[in-house]
């Protein structure tokens, strides 16, 4: 399934912050992701319309399935694109920007190409 690079973006961050333990509101997203409560108000109306998350009736965030794996995806692939930008010395900053912006635009081919690539790398050292 395709969807907008915004709506993997809040996905994602309703992953992380429920991997923190905590129940997800809107106003959490807005404090993660430092957007206005209108826009996140419409994200998360888009995301209930379109199945990728549910909202019960006290404002707390879930995701669906669907939502989840779409989360999983990017989170994979944020954290293993970071890391090894890190690894071949690019400073974090950059590479957790840089992991944002590429782990949306990459083809599922060139992910796990790159992913194989990491593993046999590490193998070998």
């Amino acid at each position: 399934m395709k969807t907008q690079e915004s709506a993997e973006n809040y996905l994602e961050t309703i992953l992380v912050l429920s991997q923190a333990g905590n129940s997800v509101r809107s106003i959490d997203i807005v404090n993660e992701l430092n957007y206005s409560k209108p826009s996140v108000s419409v994200a998360m109306k888009n995301l209930r319309s379109s199945g990728h998350v549910r909202m019960d009736a006290d404002g707390y965030i879930s995701l669906t399935e669907s939502g989840q794996k779409i989360a999983e995806t990017m989170y994979e692939r944020h954290i293993l694109i970071s890391s090894w930008l890190v690894s071949l010395g690019v400073d974090k900053a950059v590479a957790v920007n840089d992991a944002c912006k590429m782990e949306h635009v990459m083809s599922e081919q060139s992910f796990e190409a790159i992913k194989r690539h990491i593993k046999s790398s590490e193998s070998t050292s």
